[in-house]
């Protein structure tokens, strides 16, 4: 019986749904599956300013810059905690990924620092660098040297009004910048936008899609506006932009007849149309991290505040998780604790 048909009789999935599963799952063919393969992500919870539509474990580094040192000591012990573990059970780690937050705000000292701890073999590595403003020549010189393969660039819009409005202190000028300056070096980079942002047109995101897909990055993630619970825009009365849908489809369009397929796909409380998030990429391009962490293929073992590790044990069919505390001034006293939790859940 065809996929699509099936999705669409039984499960009640438009017919353009269905295709877009059938084709990111299509897309997702080649991950390799292990219970002793894991993926490491670690989390910065700083970033240059606070999004509106944020909810993540972060803070405006300016307020917390007297933590910052701190932070990095309780992060370099708490892996080095992890990875002797990791190295007497044989874990194999597969994929690196470190996101926030905004891992960039921190200097290219502490990043050379940081990146130090984390040489393990073969594994795709991702930094995500998001704001423009945080990258320097400096900084990616640093990636390069740890040989990190993956980063992203978030323009999130190219409306300069819009980005004032959600918070980013950034402009279209500095992202075109930023991404200039990454095409000295080998990465692939990843761009997101948001489709649904307060006051935007489907002229406004239509206009921030074709920008990126002329400057070609390896992924573009097209997300949908999420009213998240604690971020500033759950306080406003937003109105859900009767274009969305508009600019959904026109998304899978246009992204596909440039020569980008679809291959991760998931969706979040409080999204805007009850649409999705999907993520994009060239051949050959896909970020594997990304495509494990949604599906669950393999164990994640996350450490900084807020970071969640989950265990997957494939023949039981059977997921546990294990979360880091959120603040930041509880993760540096319990530290030890984090490492602790850790072992148990992987031994």
């Amino acid at each position: 019986m065809n996929t699509e048909f099936y999705l669409n009789r039984d499960y009640h999935v438009s017919k353009q749904k269905a295709k877009l599963v059938v084709e990111t799952i299509k897309n997702q063919k080649g991950i390799i599956v292990n219970d002793k393969l894991v993926n490491f992500y670690v989390n910065i919870p700083f970033c240059p300013t606070r999004c509106a539509y944020c909810n993540f474990v972060s803070t405006e580094v300016s307020c917390m810059q007297n933590l910052v040192p701190k932070y990095l000591e309780a992060l370099i012990r708490e892996i080095r905690g992890i990875r002797a573990f990791m190295m007497d059970k044989c874990y194999m780690v597969k994929n690196i990924y470190i996101g926030g937050g905004t891992p960039t705000t921190l200097s290219a000292e502490d990043l050379d620092r940081l990146l130090s701890e984390l040489h393990f073999m073969d594994a795709e590595f991702t930094v995500e660098c998001g704001r423009p403003d945080t990258i320097t020549k400096e900084k990616l010189d640093v990636l390069q040297k740890h040989h990190v393969d993956r980063i992203s660039i978030n323009p999130q819009t190219f409306s300069d009004k819009t980005l004032k409005l959600i918070g980013r202190r950034t402009t279209t000028k500095q992202l075109l910048e930023a991404y200039a300056l990454s095409l000295n070096y080998d990465f692939k980079v990843n761009m997101d936008l948001i489709a649904g942002l307060p006051n935007e047109s489907y002229r406004t995101f239509k206009r921030s899609l074709d920008i990126a897909v002329e400057l070609q990055p390896a992924n573009i993630t097209v997300h949908t506006l999420a009213i998240k619970n604690n971020s500033y825009l759950a306080n406003e009365n937003i109105k859900y932009s009767p274009d969305i849908e508009k600019m959904i489809t026109y998304s899978y369009t246009k992204l596909k007849e440039s020569g980008y397929a679809p291959y991760y796909i998931y969706r979040q409380k409080h999204m805007m149309g009850n649409f999705e998030n999907v993520g994009y990429c060239k051949p050959n391009t896909a970020c594997r991290f990304n495509i494990e962490s949604m599906e669950e293929l393999n164990s994640v073992i996350a450490v900084g505040a807020g970071g969640i590790s989950k265990r997957v044990w494939r023949l039981e069919k059977h997921v546990e998780r294990s979360a880091n505390v959120k603040d930041i001034n509880e993760y540096l006293n319990r530290v030890d604790e984090m490492v602790e939790r850790k072992i148990k859940l992987f031994s």
